[in-house]
C-alpha cells in the first residue's frame, strides 16, 4: 500500500493520477486535512484518509498498514514549522514500520542558496536518523511558479523578479508529480537522492520575451532588488509570508540556486522535461 501526504495539494493530486496508471486504487491512500476536498478520489476507489501534522495518533492511524510514505513536503511557511510537521510524520512512519519513505525536498539542498531550503536540509537529516529506507526527490522550481504571473504581466508590461540573469531549470508539476510516483513504485529505490529540474534552462527575461511572443503583448523582465520585489508582491495582494518566499527564492537563482543541467528529471521519468513555452501556452489558454 503507497500513503500520499498532502494529497489534495495541486502536486499530490498529480502524483496519484500517476500512481492509478500502474496500482489498484485501493492500494493508494491519500492522506488529507479536509476528506471533503477529495470526494473525487475516494470516487475513484482511492482510501481516503483523514489526518493533521499537529496530531501524531492521526497519522499513526492514516499510515496504518503503508509499505510505502511519499511525504510531500508541507506547505506551511512559518520557519521551522514546516521540519516540525515531516518530523511528526516520520515519527509515525516509524511507529507504523513503513517499509520506504519518498520525499520531496529542494534542488541542491545541502548547498542550495534558498531560505527554504534549511527545513529540508533538516527533514533529510531526520530521514537519515530513523533507519527507514528512503529515496529523496530533490525538486527544482516548478514552471507554474512564475506562469501563474503571466495575467499581471500581461496588465502591466512588465514581468517582474529579482533573479537577475540567473538561469532557471523549471520542468512543470506534472513531470516531477511522475517522477514521485515512479519513485514509489520501481525497484531499488532506496539510498537514492535525485537532483530533479528542467532539461533546458532560461533567465526570466527569456520567459517574458516568450510571453510576448506567445501573447504578441511587449512584456519586458524588470528586475528589482529583493526587498523591492517583495514589497511589490505584497502590493499585488500576496500574504507577506508568500511574498518573502518568492522574492527569496528570486533572488537565490540569481545565485545558481535553481539551474542544473544533469538531467536526471527527464530520465527517470523517461522523456523530455515540458518546455516553459509549453507551460506559457496552457497558462495564456486558461
Amino acid at each position: 500500500m503507497i500513503v500520499v501526504t498532502g494529497a489534495t495539494g495541486q502536486l499530490g493530486r498529480l502524483v496519484i493520477q500517476n500512481l492509478l496508471r500502474t496500482e489498484s486504487a485501493s492500494s493508494i491512500v491519500a492522506v488529507v486535512r479536509d476528506p471533503a476536498k477529495a470526494a473525487d478520489l475516494s470516487i475513484l476507489g482511492v482510501q481516503v484518509r483523514q489526518a493533521d501534522y499537529t496530531q501524531l495518533a492521526s497519522l499513526r492511524t492514516a499510515f496504518a498498514g503503508a509499505d510505502k510514505l511519499l511525504l510531500i513536503s508541507s506547505s506551511e511557511l512559518e520557519p521551522g514549522q514546516r521540519a516540525s510537521h515531516h518530523r511528526a510524520v516520520i515519527d509515525a512512519a516509524i511507529d507504523c514500520e513503513v517499509k520506504l519513505i519518498g520525499y520531496t525536498s529542494v534542488l541542491h539542498a545541502s548547498t542550495s542558496p534558498l531560505g527554504l531550503a534549511a527545513d529540508h536540509v533538516q527533514t533529510e537529516a531526520m530521514l537519515k536518523a530513523s533507519a527507514i529506507p528512503f529515496v529523496v526527490l530533490r525538486n527544482g522550481w516548478y514552471t507554474e511558479n512564475y506562469t501563474i504571473s503571466i495575467p499581471t504581466a500581461l496588465a502591466h508590461g512588465a514581468l517582474m523578479g529579482s533573479a537577475g540573469d540567473g538561469r532557471i531549470a523549471s520542468a512543470a508539476r506534472a513531470d516531477y508529480a511522475a517522477a514521485a510516483a515512479l519513485a514509489m513504485t520501481l525497484p531499488d529505490q532506496a539510498g537514492r537522492v535525485y537532483e530533479l529540474a528542467g532539461d533546458t534552462a532560461y533567465t526570466l527575461s527569456e520567459f517574458a520575451a516568450e510571453i510576448s511572443r506567445q501573447s504578441g503583448k511587449a512584456v519586458n523582465y524588470m528586475n528589482l532588488p529583493r526587498a523591492e520585489y517583495k514589497a511589490a508582491l505584497v502590493g499585488f495582494g500576496l500574504p507577506e509570508p508568500v511574498a518573502d518566499l518568492l522574492a527569496d527564492s528570486d533572488s537565490g537563482a540569481s545565485q545558481g540556486g535553481l539551474f542544473d543541467d544533469k538531467r536526471q528529471l527527464s530520465t527517470l521519468i523517461g522523456r523530455p522535461t515540458t518546455p516553459m513555452a509549453d507551460t506559457i501556452a496552457a497558462q495564456l489558454k486558461a
